[in-house]
């Protein structure tokens, strides 16, 4: 059987790609546990300073594999297995994912190559940077199987596109194309399809080769100033700045802009 996420890194980017084609990337066991642990490692290892999220085949992710938790459902109910286990997934899986792509101290692109629903909408969400192909579609999904949001969608939908219509794609989950979510804020970029393996890479590596310290604080102030005063985050600010600021990074932008050429940033 094919790894259900491959992983590579190269120029220190590292590449998550989730590879169960035939299942339109639905997250079974197998793969939430493969896509936790490669988000981990990525968010953990030095030698990583950017992260690209995609996939493999005509879809993002669609999401909880439907045909595993049903059989899951059964086992609970016919007194096989634990009441609880069908949704314990939230907070194994689920929740760490979504928290390593945005507590990441470094950018995190998803690629989005085609459908992402429920969780995979979640889980692109969450990313820094989003780069659909023309021909992806995005659903909230969960009210149409009964369940509340969960991924993050609660916390990041609202932020992109305001409470009110957050409400409206999560009370009533269809299907919206690329272009419609290029217009509410959910994507920054939307791009031919055959176009969107190169365009997504060429950003994420541009990212990788960036000043990561310096990104990092940017993530964090962001994500600190949704919930905070402008006083409390212009604190925070001067905090990260002098963090930035002590860097090598920050020391060979200034002599570079001085000598008239570009940056050769090492993430340091």
């Amino acid at each position: 059987m094919a790894d259900t996420v491959l992983h590579d890194l190269t120029d220190h980017l590292a590449t998550i790609t989730l590879n169960r084609p035939d299942a339109m990337n639905a997250l079974d066991t197998a793969t939430k546990v493969a896509l936790r642990d490669a988000l981990l490692d990525a968010a953990a290892d030095p030698e990583v300073r950017a992260v690209l999220l995609t996939g493999v085949g005509r879809a993002f992710c669609v999401g909880q594999d439907l045909r595993e938790h049903a059989g899951t459902l059964a086992a609970r109910d016919s007194g096989d297995g634990d009441r609880g286990a069908a949704l314990d997934t939230v907070a194994e899986h689920y929740n760490p994912i979504t928290r390593a792509i945005l507590e990441m101290p470094k950018p995190v692109v998803a690629g989005i190559n085609g459908t992402a629903a429920g969780a995979g909408m979640g889980f692109a969400l969450a990313a820094d940077y989003r780069v659909a192909a023309a021909g992806a579609r995005f659903t909230t999904a969960f009210a149409g199987v009964g369940l509340a949001s969960d991924s993050g969608l609660s916390w990041t939908l609202p932020r992109l596109v305001g409470p009110a219509r957050a409400a409206d794609l999560l009370y009533f989950p269809r299907t919206l194309d690329a272009a419609g979510a290029e217009r509410l804020g959910l994507v920054q970029r939307v791009v031919p399809d055959e176009e969107l393996p190169k365009v997504a890479l060429e950003i994420a590596r541009d990212l990788a080769r960036g000043p990561t310290v310096a990104y990092a604080g940017i993530k964090e102030a962001m994500a600190f100033g949704a919930t905070h005063t402008a006083a409390e985050t212009l604190e925070l600010e001067g905090r990260l700045q002098a963090r930035a600021g002590a860097t090598e990074d920050h020391r060979e932008a200034v002599n570079a802009f001085v000598a008239k050429r570009p940056p050769r940033f090492l993430g340091r």
